[in-house]
């Protein structure tokens, strides 16, 4: 193609995998960061994005990925999406930057693929990282990530046990400061004083019992990420001076008279709805546009249905009885909990199961009341009545095993009332799996 030299001098000046392709996702571009992000041969003119990245013979929105390509091609803008690629280290995160690359004339001419590795977000189990691949799931992340890349003050929001503190850590080990500390506040019950001399620290002899002086977390933060969590708990006699020192960064200790600074990234977070506060005249205006300059909504565990059998995975292997696992009637009431504690009180659930359970197999007799309360009339209607429509398929006619499964899952999408991870329980496959197979044979499931 025209101008491979320009535009291959283009992908080689920059530092994150990328690549140049054409509308039939053809790569005629590619740069060495790139080449060794993926374990697969890249042949130029050949070789198409998604088998590269998705070892795909189709493309990702094939497979419940939104496709940037498509995107591009359809505003002519740059378009962004985060993906989970196959990388030579496996199942990875990625946020992808697509770019229409034009000729002098203005005529679209292929499109610019940057990648950005987000490693603090993993599709399975690892430590330290979220979990997750539902869309709300990425839809957060794609937020974590174009935050992490300045210094934009951010607010957390989101109902509590929805892993606020983990985010706020992602956010700071994917910025330019994830060397430095990452200092946690915590706002709640924290009087004036205690206040001051926690953020500020004091001097000797500042009040009775301070017999040395001592650092306080601002200046041990200096370099990186101070955390406010729950800031809407701070009185509003405080707020006056967070505010301050949030505009400055400047403060004294207690008892002392020279002026410090502390050069920190500011993330904050809050269950509460601030603008409500704001409104009532609880929390200030001005504080609240302060630390809102980038908000971060995140889902409840009722809005990422899709992962709870991976957290459940997940939180299994990080206990003390990696060696146990659910029944699929445990998973099934698990599915249809609504989870008002989110990620917080699926880990103790789990946690409190696993301990209860004589045997390896955790059955839903070993889940807490509350879950075998709320969600057993439910699941146990829709299990009963889904076998029920689906148990004489088995006795039929002569078919090959394709045919057979083609059929059964047609029924399946007509009949089960419940979501795509519900579903992946049942047929005892990953969600990943389900939507392959559905593609596979033109299906759909019917979403009641």
């Amino acid at each position: 193609m025209k101008n491979t030299t320009v535009v291959q001098s283009m992908i080689n000046a920059i530092d994150k995998p990328a690549i140049f392709i054409t509308p039939d996702y053809i790569i005629h571009a590619v740069n060495q960061a790139y080449i060794e992000t993926y374990d697969t041969q890249v042949t130029l003119g050949k070789s198409r994005c998604h088998e590269i990245s998705h070892h795909s013979n189709e493309p990702c929105d094939k497979h419940g990925e939104e496709c940037p390509l498509q995107q591009c091609q359809n505003t002519a803008r740059a378009a962004n999406a985060v993906h989970i690629h196959s990388t030579a280290q496996g199942k990875s995160y990625c946020d992808i930057l697509m770019k229409p690359i034009k000729d002098d004339n203005g005529i679209i001419m292929g499109f610019l693929e940057i990648l950005d590795s987000i490693d603090y977000a993993s599709t399975e189990s690892k430590k330290d990282a979220m979990v997750g691949q539902s869309v709300p799931f990425k839809q957060m992340l794609n937020k974590i990530n174009r935050a992490s890349q300045s210094n934009i003050a951010v607010l957390l929001q989101g109902e509590t046990g929805s892993g606020k503190e983990l985010v706020a850590k992602a956010v700071h080990q994917a910025s330019n400061r994830s060397d430095k500390p990452f200092v946690v506040i915590e706002c709640t019950g924290l009087s004036e004083n205690l206040f001051e001399s926690e953020l500020f620290g004091f001097e000797k002899g500042a009040f009775t019992g301070a017999t040395t002086s001592k650092k306080g977390l601002i200046e041990i933060a200096h370099g990186g990420t101070v955390f406010f969590d729950e800031i809407g708990d701070v009185p509003m006699n405080m707020q006056v001076k967070l505010l301050r020192l949030l505009e400055t960064q400047c403060y004294r200790a207690v008892g002392g008279l020279k002026q410090k600074r502390s050069d920190f990234r500011l993330v904050s977070a809050s269950h509460k709805n601030l603008l409500e506060l704001v409104d009532k005249g609880e929390f200030r205006r001005d504080l609240y546009y302060r630390i809102a300059g980038f908000p971060i909504y995140l889902p409840s565990l009722r809005e990422r249905q899709d992962d709870i059998p991976t957290l459940i995975n997940h939180f299994i292997k990080l206990s003390d009885y990696k060696h146990k696992k659910f029944s699929a009637n445990a998973l099934q009431l698990l599915s249809h909990y609504t989870f008002p504690g989110n990620i917080r009180e699926l880990k103790n659930i789990i946690e409190q199961s696993a301990l209860i359970a004589n045997e390896d197999l955790i059955h839903s007799s070993d889940l807490p009341e509350s879950v075998n309360a709320t969600t057993s009339k439910t699941a146990t209607q829709s299990t009963t009545d889904f076998e029920a429509n689906t148990a004489n398929l088995i006795e039929t006619k002569m078919m090959s095993l394709d045919e057979i499964e083609s059929e059964y899952l047609a029924q399946v999408c007509q009949q089960f009332t419940g979501s795509p991870a519900e579903l992946a329980i049942v047929l005892n496959v990953s969600v990943r799996t389900l939507y392959r197979k559905l593609q596979r044979y033109g299906l759909k499931l019917n979403d009641k």
